[in-house]
């Protein structure tokens, strides 16, 4: 059959977005429907196109009576599935995140709507059945000063906005749960996005002990494809009032949006690894914006990013005063690990922590509770330095690093060469430290000096999700620290220096969201002992529990040197030759200022353009463009282009 006998056999055009990686290509093409195809090939479903020759994923955005086009058109090859998976809503903020990030949709798309999955779609959902459970107790928020406040408004189906900080021991799922009920008694949903698995779990059980598990899903890639899948059909076809998930569940469609909420919104979990690196934040941001409904920014410690939607209006604290805080904190304090207190109890020098501390733990146990002990990695000995001088301990032939191999004998970690008789080049010695030591061996060291506790490991692939009371000793690497039973009696926070030391923009702001977040799981009056330089600004903010003082004093440093949030700021990441190209190519906006470009890993380069905020659209659209135009010369050297990236050294 010929294209015009195509044509006139057609009931009307689809425009269709084919899901390609060029950005050139990132616009809709039209194609033809055939009379078989009228009912089912309808704006948002799965379609198969022939582009180029090849045959070709693509969504329905929309049918037209007539095409533009003056050319011969295809026609669809076939519907792939009646479902609308892309609702106006979902396009709309689809197309708002490709525009911030520089994208392209058909990337953003690939996040947003999980791979289908048939037998799940040809099954029968339940209809949505109205929540009509008992009232909800919305006691727990009158400790936070605009607390009833905020559920009054939400119950009386405003769309409030707020930056939320928990206090210490707060059972913030349950929070949640009841944030969620509410908007639900008004027959709106709630989307909750939370960082990790453990956090899934713990707010979707929360969320089905008091709305029911039929009104509740879950999403994440752990749960395997189909119900994954099954859960977001749920969500789409308006079966759950609640949808709790990572990172991509802040696209997920919903029968009428009520309230958006993140929770720990500075954990990396947050920020997506593929192009267009968007962080669920701002897709949360973007989409609370475009649907006028409520907005919570939640954890106990805060982002500079939420500081400023607080200091521009946009949202209002919801902190609890000083004395109420007072009543759920525990004791904080920062010893400091001199050689003085380590003379007088040798103990402490051998496991590398502060008599305090270690008397703190002494006395925790003894009172048959548990004490969590975290550490800024797994592993064993990751790093060996002078007892004396802390010089790091370096391969006399390659200035490797040194470490501590089977035996206790020491051998290079780049070229294997062992060294019997080492000495610190700068004093002489020949006693060794760990500088930081892994949980591992934290593990080993405390179980040896505590024989009676039990010790528990929480680290990489072997994550407890929680513990049990008693005497127990429970080693986790930052981030796996599982909560406790009753709260634990004390926590010691070891090696906060290296934390503070990391070379990278957000270090101070990281370690105290840390801190604070294995710190909230001690009970209040418990205590907890921070190893690091008390005199430290973010020590000091932890010890005093200001999390809101700290954002405002990262906010007002990266207002001085105008890096996000205060400013806008793309990376250009690929070879020299590939960046020299992009940046001839690009047309950006005359207040741009050019960073670098300087090396990275892998040989690589990367250069940072700034611009103020309010020039933060056009810079995105001269990144866009630039890719459009480079990725239609098929040989050219591709790059790697992120906006406001999380991590800038």
């Amino acid at each position: 059959m010929s294209s015009e006998d195509v044509t006139k056999a057609a009931v009307g055009i689809a425009r269709i977005l084919p899901l390609l990686s060029l950005s050139h290509l990132d616009r809709a093409f039209d194609y033809v429907v055939a009379p078989e195809q009228d009912a089912e090939a309808q704006p948002g479903v799965r379609v198969r196109v022939r582009f180029a020759g090849r045959l070709v994923d693509g969504y329905v955005l929309e049918r037209v009576e007539e095409s533009t086009h003056k050319g011969k058109l295809g026609r669809i090859d076939r519907v792939v599935s009646p479902e609308v998976v892309l609702p106006p809503a979902t396009l709309e903020l689809v197309s708002a995140v490709a525009k911030r990030y520089a994208g392209t949709r058909a990337d953003v798309l690939r996040l947003a709507i999980p791979p289908r999955h048939a037998r799940v779609e040809a099954e029968t959902f339940d209809a949505p059945a109205a929540f009509d459970g008992p009232a909800i107790d919305g006691s727990g928020w009158s400790k936070y000063v605009r607390g009833p406040a905020f559920v009054d408004a939400l119950q009386a189906g405003r769309a409030p906005r707020a930056a939320w900080q928990a206090v210490p021991g707060e059972d913030w799922p349950q929070r949640i749960a009841e944030l969620a009920a509410t908007v639900a008694a008004a027959g709106k949903c709630t989307v909750v996005v939370v960082p990790d698995q453990r956090d899934l779990v713990r707010v979707r059980d929360a969320c089905s002990a008091v709305l029911g598990a039929e009104h509740v899903v879950g999403l994440s890639a752990e749960l395997g494809p189909a119900k994954r899948y099954r859960a977001w059909l749920s969500a789409v076809r308006g079966s759950a009032s609640v949808v709790v998930g990572t990172r991509s569940a802040s696209f997920t469609p919903v029968r009428e949006l009520g309230l958006i909420v993140i929770w720990d919104d500075g954990d990396d979990n947050h920020a997506d690894q593929r192009a267009p690196y968007p962080h669920a934040r701002e897709v949360a941001l973007l989409r609370a914006h475009q649907r006028s409904c409520a907005f919570v920014a939640a954890g106990f410690a805060r982002t500079a990013e939420v500081q400023s939607l607080v200091q521009t209006g946009w949202a209002h604290d919801l902190v609890a005063e000083r004395a109420v805080l007072r009543e759920y904190m525990p004791k904080i304090s920062a010893p400091g690990d001199s050689d003085k207190a380590l003379e007088r109890d040798p103990l402490a020098r051998a496991i590398r922590v502060p008599a305090v501390a270690f008397e703190t733990a002494r006395n925790t146990l003894a009172a048959n509770e548990p004490v969590l002990i975290q550490v800024p990695r797994r592993g064993y000995v990751p790093t060996l330095a002078c007892t004396k001088c802390r010089t790091p301990a370096r391969c006399r032939r390659c200035n490797g690093p040194l470490s501590q191999a089977g035996g206790g004998s020491l051998e290079c970690r780049w070229c294997g060469v062992g060294d019997a008789g080492y000495r610190c080049p700068t004093c002489g010695s020949q006693s060794l430290r760990a500088v930081v030591i892994g949980a591992e061996r934290t593990a080993e060291e405390f179980g040896r000096a505590f024989p009676g506790a039990v010790v528990n490991n929480s680290a990489g692939s072997e994550v407890l999700s929680s513990v049990k009371g008693g005497k127990r000793l429970v080693v986790a690497t930052i981030g796996a620290e599982p909560p406790a039973e009753g709260g634990y009696g004390a926590a010691l926070l070891l090696d906060g220096w290296t934390l503070l030391a990391r070379p990278d923009l957000r270090a101070t702001e990281e370690a105290l969201r840390r801190w604070m977040n294995a710190a909230a799981l001690v009970k209040p009056g418990g205590r907890v002992i921070i190893v690091a330089d008390p005199a430290a600004p973010t020590v000091q903010a932890l010890i005093r529990w200001d999390p809101v003082g700290h954002a405002v004093s990262q906010l007002d440093e990266r207002t001085e040197v105008r890096f996000p949030p205060a400013a806008r700021m793309g990376s250009v990441s690929g070879s020299a030759a590939a960046i020299a190209s992009f940046v001839e190519t690009a047309k950006l906006p005359d207040v741009v200022e050019v960073l670098g470009p300087v090396p990275i890993n892998g040989g690589e380069e990367r250069l940072l353009l700034r611009v103020p905020r309010n020039a933060g659209t056009a810079l995105s659209k001269a990144l866009a463009d630039a890719q459009a135009i480079r990725s239609a010369k098929k040989d050219a050297e591709s790059v790697r282009v992120q906006v406001d990236p999380v991590d800038i050294g």
